[in-house]
């Protein structure tokens, strides 16, 4: 190949010099005849888009839903952040080392990284962040659910049976961060993309105290972007391009304006204003905008499910009025009709297309159809459930979301439920996002419409949900079986890739065995996007959107 390219250089040299003889006589002539190239007509690069609701938080120890997890990606940045592949790719870690018992991670930093006050970001503001997260007087979720088990001694320290310093995270020098983990973890690379393992500025955070983290004035950004004004209860923010960040040259974008629009048919009308350049779609706006240029259909790694507290309503502690409730409503009419939208029936809890066994196989295939909608089955379970309990009915609030779309799929599933299981009264309890998260922090409810989308590229990520007294567990679930199986797959079997997709495999069958959670469908998103928004990445784990390489392209009229 080396031959073939000498040779064409040759002859490309050769044509040159003749081009250039003959030419040489003409160049007046030439240059007048010359027409001056057309400039590209400048693009204001401004983008303008929906957020469903106001960001609970935008403290990174705090944080456990998706607008704050979003927005804190968007404006701060970790050791690594993911690419268009949806790989780790450099952020403020330039390269690591592992050792050969995979336990301790060194990581280098780069120096020219700047918080967006100009303090330099340091391996100590990594040593805070984490040692922040775990210490049960910050009274984080996140941080012992996403660190506990995996760097040494979280667990422990957050039980308060060993100091913070314990915490297996040291800075060594101000651009060298070691991190020593309780086992062997072949995901903590992509971890350490998540918003939990972010870096925080210890003297700016402890100077701004309870007020930390409630408006633009209050944050420090270390990423592309920051805010420009932004409180917690705001309906409308702005993003500026972060000008101090260290890899600002890559970052196009000037602004991000953003809109909260919990009602579909208000962002669809904005957008044909031209006022935002996104719009999710509705199911009744699916069927009017299918054929627009602009529809698009974006699949999702998110899981949605019916969440059953065991510890509130005595009727949910029994299992068979659980696999009723599991099996009592018809899925797939939810996704084609009140959905619409590309979505798919979920028959267990691990998406499909979103990691495959060590054999190459897609873990949902694999693992098969757990939980269908069956009447027939749904009844039986419920009729015997009835008979335990020795009463002929039921009485269970469901909670769930306040937006258009929620609202619909709230009362679809309180008919479903009502309707096939004889007996039963459902009662809906609707609230905005903010209130749905605390109320399930405090596990004050009974049925809960959630979701879930993935936090790294690992099983482990779902898995560990349902783990007993775990962090995000919330609805009194515990299996001894299911947290062995669980539980090894992140000690003894941590470099067992095969031994650890068996326990994911039967751990998963457990769950709905034990009904613990009832599946509805896999995300999907159908939407407008203007043909203007280019380079905007979505990721298959963590936060939605990846903006650091999005632009405005000009738009042919």
């Amino acid at each position: 190949m080396k031959k073939k390219y000498a040779w064409l250089l040759a002859l490309s040299l050769v044509l040159s010099m003749f081009l250039a003889a003959c030419s040489g006589g003409n160049k007046e002539t030439a240059d007048k005849d010359k027409k001056p190239a057309e400039e590209k007509p400048k693009v204001d690069q401004v983008l303008s888009f929906i957020n469903g609701d106001t960001i609970p938080s935008m403290d990174p120890s705090m944080v456990t839903d998706e607008y704050g997890i979003q927005f804190i990606s968007t404006t701060m940045e970790g050791l690594y952040r993911l690419d268009e592949k949806g790989q780790a790719t450099v952020g403020i870690a330039k390269e690591h080392k592992v050792s050969d018992d995979g336990k301790t991670w060194t990581f280098t930093l780069r120096e020219d990284a700047k918080w967006s006050n100009g303090d330099p970001v340091t391996a100590h503001d990594f040593v805070y962040a984490w040692q922040r997260a775990v210490n049960p007087d910050t009274g984080s979720e996140y941080g012992p659910y996403m660190m506990g088990g995996v760097i040494k001694n979280a667990n422990a320290v957050n039980k308060g049976e060993v100091p913070v310093e314990e915490l297996g995270v040291k800075a060594d020098g101000d651009y060298k961060l070691v991190v020593e983990l309780e086992n062997a973890t072949p995901y903590f690379e992509s971890l350490t993309t998540f918003a939990t393992f972010y870096p925080l500025n210890q003297k700016f955070v402890e100077e701004k105290g309870d007020t930390f983290a409630t408006s633009a004035d209050t944050l420090l950004s270390n990423g592309p972007f920051k805010f420009s004004d932004w409180t917690s209860t705001a309906q409308k923010w702005e993003l500026v391009k972060n000008e101090t960040y260290w890899d600002a040259k890559t970052v196009k974008l000037e602004k991000m304006s953003y809109v909260v629009v919990k009602e579909a048919q208000t962002g669809v009308d904005l957008y044909e204003k031209g006022e935002v350049d996104r719009a999710g779609l509705s199911s009744d706006l699916v069927d009017t905008y299918s054929t627009h240029d602009d529809y698009t259909v974006e699949p999702d790694t998110s899981v949605f499910y019916i969440k059953m507290n065991q510890t509130k309503n005595p009727a949910l502690k029994n299992v068979n009025v659980r696999k009723a409730l599991s099996r009592a409503f018809d899925k797939q009419a939810l996704v084609d009709e009140i959905l619409n939208n590309g979505s798919i029936v979920a028959t267990g809890l691990i998406p499909a297309d979103f990691v495959p066994t060590p054999d190459g196989k897609d873990f949902r295939k694999v693992s098969g159809d757990l939980v269908k909608f069956d009447t027939a089955e749904a009844k039986k379970y419920w009729e015997k459930a009835l008979a335990e309990l020795g009463t002929d009915s039921v009485e269970i609030e469901f909670l769930g979301g306040d937006t258009d779309v929620s609202k619909m799929m709230n009362q679809y599933l309180a008919n479903q439920l009502s309707t096939n299981l004889p007996g039963l009264k459902v009662t809906l309890k609707e609230v905005p996002f903010k209130q749905r998260l605390a109320l399930d922090t405090a596990m004050d409810y009974d049925m809960q419409f959630a979701g879930w989308g993935p936090d790294f590229l690992d099983p482990y990520t779902f898995m560990n949900l349902w783990l007993t007294d775990g962090g995000n567990n919330q609805m009194g679930y515990s299996n001894a079986e299911y947290d062995k199986l669980i539980n090894e797959t992140s000690t003894t079997l941590a470099l067992d890739q095969k031994a650890r997709f068996d326990n994911f495999l039967k751990a998963e069958k457990i769950l709905f065995e034990d009904a613990a959670i009832a599946p509805v469908y896999q995300k999907a998103s159908a939407m407008l996007v203007s043909p203007k928004v280019q380079g905007v990445f979505t990721n298959a784990f963590g936060a939605t959107y990846e903006y650091k390489w999005a632009s405005v392209g000009a738009v042919e009229k």
